[in-house]
């Protein structure tokens, strides 16, 4: 099976029927897993469309001459090797912004559930017992202090949302812009961790912030901080995270993000037990609404690229 434009992961079906109506197109969503697959089907693919478990590597192509646009279903490129479509002139187009609001509402929700943990009541509430004076101990967000690591579109996007409700925000950002109307205190990392209620990350995965988060920059938080993962897995090491969450050092954690994905298995037995922790799988920016707008924004970005009307 040969097409002009193969797409290897889910988007919205009106978005795909728009460049059906173009184009030869060929969908299968498990050639993300596939990559013996997906080589010998882009031998005169002009495009690929995809979500970040396509690895693009120079295997890959090496076996799509024509290649001439990367549509990213998303905004993370870490599984695309960059260098190697600038070496080959192949254009990677990322949907920046489609999904922020999605990713910023997730941030919102796992903050306030960290904080104030009523949804683990259900239970004991159906099997008799009336936990109130445990589930009152929660708190407010309200006046508390949120550390924005990366301070980019979607860690803008959540500084506005807490700022709103009334929390004082820091941010962390080698590259930091103050953004007009929005008052957020530019600080270093370690400034950060010392004086946040919670701590949010949304910084690239690189060299740099691999296991940014670990045993060293966990015990320079305070105790009972809530942190939040929506950027990449490996800015994170899982085992002191859980150490910490056992301990009670952290008071709490929402993880969308992870090294592998799907995770092997056992690969995540050591959050096993723990009632302070939210694992979600890398839907924070998956909505009904995010992914339409992903969708459009990648399926016209690439079929403009291509000349395709």
């Amino acid at each position: 099976m040969t097409a002009d434009i193969i797409i290897t992961e889910f988007l919205d079906k009106d978005a795909e029927r728009f460049l059906t109506n173009k184009t030869s197109v060929f969908r299968d969503d498990q050639l993300a897993f596939d990559p013996d697959k997906l080589c010998s089907v882009a031998g005169m693919a002009r495009a690929l469309i995809i979500r970040n478990r396509t690895i693009i590597d120079t295997r890959l192509l090496d076996a799509a001459p024509h290649l001439a646009v990367i549509g990213r279903l998303g905004v993370g490129l870490d599984n695309i090797d960059m260098a190697a479509c600038r070496d080959r002139q192949i254009t990677v187009i990322p949907a920046i912004g489609a999904n922020s609001d999605s990713v910023a509402e997730y941030v919102m929700t796992a903050m306030l559930v960290m904080m104030r943990p009523v949804w683990n009541a259900t239970t004991a509430m159906i099997d008799g017992t009336f936990p109130r004076q445990l589930m009152g101990q929660g708190c407010e967000i309200g006046g508390k202090v949120l550390a924005v690591i990366g301070f980019g579109g979607i860690g803008r996007n959540v500084a506005r949302r807490a700022s709103a409700m009334g929390m004082q925000v820091m941010a962390y950002d080698p590259a930091f812009q103050p953004e007009a109307g929005l008052e957020v205190i530019a600080a270093s990392l370690p400034e950060c961790l010392a004086a946040a209620d919670a701590i949010s990350l949304h910084m690239p995965l690189t060299d740099d912030t691999r296991h940014m988060i670990n045993a060293e920059t966990i015990s320079q938080m305070k105790t009972g901080a809530v942190l939040i993962n929506t950027a990449r897995g490996g800015m994170i090491d899982h085992v002191a995270l859980a150490n910490s969450l056992r301990s009670g050092d952290l008071g709490g954690a929402a993880i969308d993000v992870f090294i592998d994905e799907p995770p092997a298995k056992d690969a995540l037995d050591m959050f096993r037990g723990l009632d302070n922790i939210w694992l979600t799988p890398h839907i924070a920016g998956v909505t009904q609404e995010a992914t339409k707008r992903v969708s459009w924004m990648t399926v016209e970005a690439v079929a403009k690229h291509l000349s395709l009307g």
